[in-house]
């Protein structure tokens, strides 16, 4: 039986928003008649493929020096190239938005550090310009890399841009990383120049990077310059040689665009980085921006009117997304602090503020928001709401529930899910595509999902590893350094051959809907029942009493032997794990899920360890549990608490 359907589009869906617009172009273009938005996903994964993405290109009118030759050399992977000949510039299309809107805001800031700015479309031109100079005075042209030690902040999108229009290649960690973390990072694609602050305030902390950033300058030895903007005390922030945010910006300039080819290294982003080196994923101009247009302008159905928000750090691909917002016409609207300063109403309150119309954040924090038993919906006047959009881990049902019953009932919740190797996501929402409760409706256009069993044959309505069976113009253009390729092909390909595979378990409905149940690298099998970590927390977390959780499988050798389930919990202040609730945790995983599932061992945290993102760290956790050298296995300075990991350790300790 299906589950309850929780938004339904309106009546004029095919008419009034841009994705029914883009399926009426398709019609025109191919010929062919598409029923609904199945129909046209069908198309484009198939026979479409290459006529999908090209028209893509030719709706938002991408704009270009040199025409490509073709859309698509050959449908192979890895190896396929994107839009080969073509000349262009990432930059170029974010700021052609200025025309007839210079005065039309393009970038509101919220921090906890500063007063509230705003930036015009007319001011971001120029200090794109300007910061372009800047750096062209300090001797960064294409092919070099420009790193950022920044906040989610308007001068960090300057410098983005400003690096972009240069040729020059993006790399960025947000300042709460450690410097190990950031070295571990940086070091790998050797910067000539670093922006950085001196520190920032977090709630009501003050928190200096001052010797931080020191030692990460010392670490590399390649940095011609490091640029300074000043953030929390400008006493603080220039160290020797240090060059001010306002001297690279002095001098005004005329803003031109160096024309780079589909695959020119626009950023680079990071994998998680919990265990070994993370891995320096290279992004391309064209895959980008083609990836971004379909994903925010048709997908997410935004445009010159919206405000678009999204919680993020610039350690997360989620900062790079919400930047390309502007390449639709979006203000955006940032937000640098504690998202609970004033308690869980904080970011509802800005939306309200701000009359955001696009709203984003991590799957916690929707969770997080409905445990407190929060109704920002009555509380403040969200009317302008139009989207709220989910990530970073599977959004529960009872979260779906939480926001249509407690934010609006007529918002468009698109969950989506994807990651840092393409930069965007595979599934989520669409404005054509009704909304079930505790499901992602929908494949994105291009995207060829499917659910594949152990035997490598597709499969509906059962659990299956997530692959694609089609190149996308944003999978990775490669890993900086790997010249051979065999770190990317053993990422993704080395499973099955020829086909991404991702490391997510997806169940895929015959809806076309389909239900994100974690990492299969972190999956629970026992006595052959398998289910995904996401399963289990959501089971353990709906609990009453308990905060978060974490679970590890430690497998026997023996066949015989079902190995031990690891359970790891977080309890509201003043719980204790006493005999009451352990019943309560063992009931719910054994009603819940199946007997076999019920934690062997339960462990009661002050914290769970997470990514700054806020990914469990189960792969981590399970090795250290096993023996593994904590500091090994595991980045601290990649983490957000990086004493969550202590107690891991102790419990490790006191179990061998």
């Amino acid at each position: 039986m299906a589950p309850q359907v929780l938004w339904t589009p309106p009546s004029d869906a095919r008419s009034a928003t841009r994705l029914g617009q883009f399926l009426t172009f398709c019609e025109g273009r191919s010929g062919l008649e598409f029923e609904n938005y199945d129909a046209l996903w069908d198309w484009s994964i198939g026979e479409g493929l290459e006529a999908c993405w090209e028209a893509i290109w030719e709706f938002f009118d991408v704009r270009a020096s040199q025409p490509y030759q073709r859309v698509l050399d050959r449908r192979v992977m890895p190896g396929a190239h994107w839009f080969e000949g073509a000349r262009m510039n990432y930059a170029e299309c974010v700021l052609r938005n200025t025309n007839g809107r210079t005065d039309d805001v393009a970038i509101v800031a919220l921090s906890q550090s500063r007063q509230r700015l705003a930036l015009t479309w007319g001011d971001l031109a120029d200090q794109v310009a300007r910061a372009r100079l800047g750096l062209q005075r300090l001797g960064v042209s294409e092919g070099d890399r420009v790193a950022a030690y920044l906040p989610n902040i308007p001068e960090t999108i300057v410098a983005f841009l400003a690096a972009c229009s240069l040729g020059a290649t993006w790399t960025s960690c947000a300042p709460e990383f450690g410097v190990q973390a950031v070295l571990d990072r940086f070091s790998q694609v050797e910067p000539t120049v670093l922006f950085a602050i001196d520190g920032y305030r977090y709630g009501r902390h003050e928190v200096s990077r001052v010797d931080e950033l020191a030692a990460i300058r010392a670490g590399l030895p390649g940095l011609r310059r490091t640029v300074m903007v000043p953030y929390l005390d400008a006493a603080l922030g220039f160290a020797d040689g240090a060059m001010a945010w306002d001297e690279l910006l002095a001098d005004s300039a005329p803003l031109e665009f160096a024309q780079v080819g589909p695959e020119h290294p626009l950023y680079v982003l990071y994998s998680s980085g919990t265990t070994g080196l993370p891995k320096p994923i290279v992004h391309g101009h064209a895959g980008v921006l083609l990836e971004h247009l379909k994903v925010l302008g048709l997908h997410g159905d935004m445009g010159a009117d919206d405000r678009f928000f999204w919680f993020t750090t610039t350690g997360w691909m989620m900062w790079n997304l919400e930047v390309s917002g502007l390449l639709v016409g979006a203000q955006l609207v940032l937000f640098d602090g504690d998202p609970n300063h004033d308690g869980p109403d904080t970011l509802w309150q800005l939306a309200a503020d701000e009359r955001i119309t696009w709203f984003g954040g991590g799957a916690p924090f929707f969770t997080a928001c409905r445990r407190a038993g929060i109704t920002p919906g009555e509380r403040f006047d969200l009317t302008d709401l139009r989207v709220v959009g989910s990530t970073g881990a599977p959004l529960p049902a009872d979260a779906f529930r939480w926001v249509y019953e407690s934010v609006s009932p007529d918002v468009l919740l698109s969950p989506i899910s994807g990651g840092t190797d393409v930069c965007s996501a595979f599934v989520g929402g669409s404005p054509m595509t009704p909304v079930w409760e505790g499901e992602i409706p929908c494949s994105y256009l291009g995207a060829a999902v499917r659910a594949f069993d152990e035997a490598g044959s597709p499969v509906v309505g059962e659990q299956g590893e997530l692959v694609l069976t089609q190149p996308m113009p944003s999978m990775p253009v490669g890993f900086w350094g790997d010249d051979d390729g065999s770190r990317y092909r053993a990422a993704y390909f080395e499973h099955y051959p020829r086909i991404w595979r991702h490391g997510d378990w997806i169940t895929v409905t015959d809806r076309g809907s389909c239900v994100i149940t974690g990492r299969s690298d972190a999956t629970l099998n026992r006595g052959g029942v398998r289910v995904g970590t996401a399963e289990i927390y959501r089971v353990v977390e709906s609990i009453e009493g308990v905060l978060d959780s974490l679970v590890v499988h430690l497998e026997s050798p023996d066949a015989d032997d079902p190995g031990t389930l690891v359970l790891f919990v977080v309890l509201e202040v003043g719980l204790e794990l006493d005999d009451e609730m352990r019943g309560r945790i063992r009931s719910g995983l054994r009603i819940g899920l199946s007997p076999r599932h019920v934690a062997d061992e339960l462990h009661h945290v002050a914290a769970i360890p997470t990514t700054l993102s806020g990914k469990k760290l189960e792969l981590p956790v399970k090795k250290i549990l096993r023996g593994g050298d904590p500091e090994q296995v595991a980045s601290r300075g990649a983490l957000k608490d990086p004493a969550a990991l202590d107690a891991i350790v102790d419990i490790a300790g006191s179990r061998s």
